[in-house]
């Protein structure tokens, strides 16, 4: 197994500087063989990216027991990530959220189950639900520390105060949002409340569900994937944001890195700007692609280069959810 750079997210908790986003690897974006899948799992571990990231929600618990293979003899070389909380899928769509106490403690027992491990390395609430008071769904979490079958707590799509509740009640390790060139909402208040708090940041969609590479358009799209839900994925948001790919293509050419790479290491600056703990999770399905991103924690972009990957931040079109609810952005005060 290679070693990449080990980032520390938080306190007692220590991940390769690179995750992997496990949705990928399910029908969300079309059909996929599990034996493949597998295969891409083991590759990314060898690559020495470490950080494993899935939710119980990802083709109905069927992503959790794709990593539960993985995990089979590989335990001690894998920070596994997992998330509870929705209800329904990204494929066919959502159908709730629930934050309940009975809930999370049932929910924790199926993943770990499914999981095939007495421990998981980071238990993310995976969407705030409005219903329950944080603070109770955050104790039945610290209930799981002391127990023995959770290491450290994490928090999706959250807002500053949500935040800070929620650290009151039990430390949080990790603030799991979309966070990318094009999606920075939450610079504008999450950001700096992980800094404040000390709690570490893990962007998903850091590649921009694929479109910061260059190689999406919307006609490419299967008729199941779940970007045609996205309102910055529509025919017409998707030329206008051409202008963003653009820019990220340029950069490309100017820091002799791919366009993947040029997103990933943007993500990599931020995390420098802002004094916090940054670990992307990008997904893909192809062995090579882990390679690829990989090697962007060798990529250094300079002040130019971030110059216009910030000028091209202001050109996009479209909300990053098609629910104002369901990111922070949407509850931000």
């Amino acid at each position: 197994m290679t070693t990449l750079i080990r980032t520390e997210l938080a306190t007692g908790l220590t991940v390769s500087a690179q995750g992997f986003g496990g949705m990928a690897l399910t029908d969300v974006y079309g059909g996929l063989d599990q034996e493949q899948a597998l295969k891409t799992l083991h590759h990314a571990v060898d690559t020495g990216v470490t950080f494993i990231d899935t939710a119980d929600v990802y083709g109905a618990g069927s992503n959790e027991e794709l990593v539960g293979r993985l995990l089979q003899g590989r335990r001690d070389e894998v920070e596994v990530a997992t998330k509870f909380g929705i209800e329904g899928s990204p494929a066919s769509g959502y159908t709730g959220v629930r934050g309940d106490a009975a809930y999370v403690q049932s929910a924790a027992e199926a993943s770990l189950r499914r999981l095939g491990t007495d421990v998981i390395d980071l238990y993310y609430m995976h969407r705030r639900d409005t219903s329950v008071p944080i603070e109770e769904t955050v104790n039945a979490m610290a209930v799981l520390v002391a127990a023995g079958k959770v290491r450290h707590l994490g928090l999706s799509e959250v807002t500053a105060d949500e935040l800070s509740a929620a650290h009151a009640v039990h430390p949080i390790a990790a603030v799991q949002s979309e966070w990318s060139i094009w999606s920075r909402d939450v610079e504008r208040q999450v950001v700096p409340a992980a800094v404040r708090l000390g709690v570490g940041f893990v962007p998903y969609s850091p590649l921009g569900r694929g479109f910061l590479t260059g190689t999406v358009q919307a006609r490419s799209l299967s008729a199941g994937d779940f970007r045609h839900r996205v309102p910055r994925f529509s025919a017409d948001a998707m030329d206008a944001n051409a202008a963003v790919v653009e820019a990220v293509q340029a950069v490309a050419v100017n820091a002799g890195a791919t366009p993947a790479q040029v997103a990933l290491a943007w993500l990599g600056a931020q995390g420098s700007k802002f004094g916090l703990p940054v670990v992307p999770i990008p997904g893909t399905r192809k062995p090579e692609r882990i390679d690829e991103n990989a090697g962007a924690l060798s990529v250094t972009l300079s002040d130019a280069d971030l110059d216009v990957l910030d000028a091209a931040a202001d050109l996009v079109v479209g909300e990053r959810s098609a629910n104002p609810g369901w990111v922070s952005k949407g509850r931000e005060a």
